[in-house]
């Protein structure tokens, strides 16, 4: 005996919306790894540093070397052809997955919620029947075809970008958002290109839009009496950041997810009208259902509950960093600052300042001087270097970090060494200082 729940989740439904998705998806994947090639991505952030700052536990990740990683992405955009087409997809998507988390726990110099999204999409889609239709695949095996799946899919896609959009919209909730100054900030600095994004009317429209958009996307999109108004408003806050922040495919993909939306007779007749229709509405439940099931669920919750970790860590993560990645904490702060490292040798006792321009490419400098797990292995690196010298030294960070255009406060204790501590993605670090109080940030 099956629970209501299960025959209603594993009711099938019309894959055209989820075949429409890779289609699309694909395509975006060609391009962010063929464009990243042409625009000189690839270069500045694995071939001109003389090392990566890759994600902390990964340290044993390198570079490919020599043309290497112009290969591999070359390799990563006919991947993405492949899946788009459909053609050997389980393997394509595959290899795209395990490459692209290779780049990305790599180079967190840019980091971004947008590459982590597409992580988590890339291991996603290995798991969903996207190529059983309109795909080479399904031509050359008829017996793959299929024109139906699970409801379960669009429950599942639909909850996860409910989760992105609205921790958006509530880390937004913080006094430099609420009262505009950052907003003001932002296009200070990002959209000076644009004069009509300096009058105050511009700052307040990007303060109320930012943090109701996110918020209420998801659910005005389920509604049909609001949907076209909702995808007018996706239309426009997606084309918006693509135009001010050029911040590659991603809105596009933003705007792929609209197809999960509509009827499935609306995304069939729209994008796929030669493809079968689906109308049986079987409920077929699989073998491993509650397997699947339960994964899909333990996945929701922990990424309902990882953006949460910060609260478990002393002082405000806007101040400290400490948690703020995997959060969907987009376009929230901006943070400038200078660090000066200092070496000492444990023998001698000399002491002498470390030219980090020696070291480190312009964007990794910025990350290096403003944030502290870039202090902490740039320490370990030093540490590392003079080692192999046969020399022991200590590492002392002097650092000062404004948030949002404010004046620079200290930041770290210049009279701990950084070498000799250890590094904790769930406690704070407490040679952080603590946060300024300016009633802004607290």
């Amino acid at each position: 005996m099956h629970s209501k729940l299960e025959k209603w989740l594993f009711t099938q439904v019309d894959n055209s919306a989820l075949v429409a998705f890779r289609i699309v998806y694909g395509f975006l994947l060609a391009c962010e790894a063929f464009g990243s090639i042409a625009t000189g991505m690839v270069r500045r952030q694995f071939i001109e540093p003389k090392f990566t700052f890759t994600f902390i536990g990964f340290e044993f990740l390198e570079p490919l070397p020599g043309n290497g990683m112009y290969i591999l992405y070359a390799s990563m955009g006919i991947a993405g052809i492949m899946v788009m087409l459909g053609y050997k997809y389980r393997i394509a998507i595959t290899y795209y997955a395990i490459t692209w988390a290779y780049v990305y726990l790599l180079q967190k110099s840019s980091y971004n919620n947008h590459c982590y999204l597409l992580m988590l999409l890339n291991f996603m889609m290995i798991a969903l029947p996207a190529h059983k239709a309109v795909s080479i695949d399904s031509k050359q095996r008829p017996a793959l075809k299929q024109q139906h799946m699970h409801r379960a899919v669009y429950i599942f896609i639909i909850a996860l970008l409910f989760i992105v959009y609205a921790y958006a919209s509530v880390a937004k909730f913080y006094p430099d958002w609420l009262d505009g100054s950052f907003p003001r900030y932002l296009m200070s600095t990002r959209g000076k290109e644009w004069s009509v994004l300096q009058h105050e009317w511009a700052h307040e429209a990007i303060k109320y839009f930012g943090l109701t958009f996110d918020l209420l996307v998801v659910p005005l999109l389920l509604w049909k009496r609001t949907r076209w108004f909702a995808v007018g408003a996706s239309v426009f806050f997606h084309l918006f950041n693509s135009i001010v922040f050029k911040i590659g495919i991603f809105p596009y993909l933003a705007l792929s997810f609209l197809v999960f939306f509509f009827t499935v007779r609306q995304v069939h007749r729209w994008f796929l009208p030669k493809k079968e229709f689906y109308t049986k509405k079987e409920v077929i439940i699989p073998v491993y259902h509650r397997l699947w099931t339960y994964s899909a669920s333990i996945f929701l919750l922990i990424m309902l509950l990882l953006p949460l970790r910060h609260w478990l860590i002393k002082d405000d993560v806007f101040w400290t960093e400490e948690g703020h990645r995997l959060s969907w904490r987009m376009m929230l702060r901006s943070r400038a600052g200078h660090a000066t490292f200092y070496i000492v040798n444990q023998h001698s006792g000399e002491r002498s300042v470390v030219n980090l321009n020696e070291y480190l490419s312009t964007k990794q400098l910025r990350s290096v001087q403003t944030k502290p797990d870039f202090m902490w292995q740039m320490a370990q690196k030093l540490k590392k270097e003079y080692a192999n010298k046969g020399i022991d030294i200590a590492v002392y960070v002097e650092a000062y970090v404004g948030i949002n255009g404010r004046k620079l406060q200290p930041f770290t204790n210049p009279e701990i060494d950084l070498a000799a501590t250890t590094w904790n993605h769930w406690k704070h670090h407490d040679w952080i200082l603590p946060s300024p109080v300016d009633g802004k940030q607290q």
